[in-house]
Parts: C-alpha cells; sequence; structure tokens
C-alpha cells in the first residue's frame, strides 16, 4: 500500500468539514466558485497589501539609520572645526 503525504491544508479542511474534505478527496468540485474566486482574489489584494506595508517599513528603517549617519558625520564635522 502506498503512503501518501497530507498537507496541512488537508487536516484544516478536514476539521472544519469532514465532508468537504471527503468530497475534496472524492475529486467533486465546489458549488461555490464565485466565491471562491472572490475569496481568491480579496487574498491576492491583502497580501500585496501586506507585502507594500514591509516594503514602507523597511524603507523607514532604512531613511532613519541614513539620517542618523548624516546627523553623526554632521556632529563630527562640527566638533573637528
Amino acid at each position: 500500500m502506498k503512503k501518501r503525504t497530507i498537507r496541512a491544508s488537508e487536516i484544516g479542511t478536514y476539521l472544519y468539514c469532514k465532508r468537504a474534505w471527503w468530497y475534496q478527496n472524492q475529486g467533486v468540485e465546489s458549488q461555490n466558485q464565485q466565491e471562491m474566486a472572490g475569496g481568491f482574489a480579496y487574498h491576492q489584494r491583502h497580501g500585496k497589501q501586506v507585502l507594500r506595508a514591509v516594503l514602507w517599513r523597511a524603507a523607514g528603517w532604512l531613511f532613519l539609520l541614513v539620517a542618523i549617519a548624516v546627523l553623526a558625520v554632521w556632529l563630527t564635522q562640527s566638533v573637528i572645526n
């Protein structure tokens, strides 16, 4: 008997609804394809927003580090002169 790998998403489906898990294993397509497509599009948008927020945060930290470096150079120059 061949062992098959069980994915975490499959366990989640089973815990949420055993019947949905069974249908999925039988190859029966979901009847709410339109809702699923809407959910997929929502998650795509949300993922892009999260990525954008992470990039803005990284840019903010980079800007702060550059500002501190410029301030340190300016203070060093003003003390030397």
